[in-house]
């Protein structure tokens, strides 16, 4: 089961990423992207992901993902369950969605520094 913590370091470890708070929910962005946001409960977290795959997402494990708010259909966006996913999971699915707002030599950089990902 994962939880916050097991993802708030990234929000401020990754190159480019900073977190902040809109509204008391906290959310990490690149510039004045926002790649992840989390519930004021932190329950929820949702993240950059692409757009063409959440319907295959959301229906292979409905317990986990479930697909975004219809104000937030028109982004690269869907949401998990914090308490359904693993630590390693979420740490993950955080690295993926920093990568699809970073260029592609700082995600490169990443992997070279981190070849067994973000255990």
């Amino acid at each position: 089961m994962a939880v916050i913590e097991d993802v708030l370091p990234l929000g401020t470890e990754l190159e480019r990423s900073y977190r902040a708070y809109v509204r008391g929910a906290l959310k990490f962005r690149v510039g004045q992207i926002v790649y992840v946001a989390f519930t004021l409960d932190e329950s929820v977290m949702g993240f950059a992901f692409p757009k063409e795959e959440r319907a295959a997402l959301v229906s292979s494990e409905p317990h986990k993902f479930q697909m975004p708010s219809p104000s937030e259909m028109r982004f690269n966006w869907v949401h998990a369950h914090l308490a359904a996913l693993d630590p390693t999971e979420a740490r993950e699915l955080v690295v993926d969605a920093w990568r699809m707002v970073v260029p592609k030599k700082l995600s490169r950089a990443y992997d070279l520094a981190h070849p067994n990902g973000p255990g």
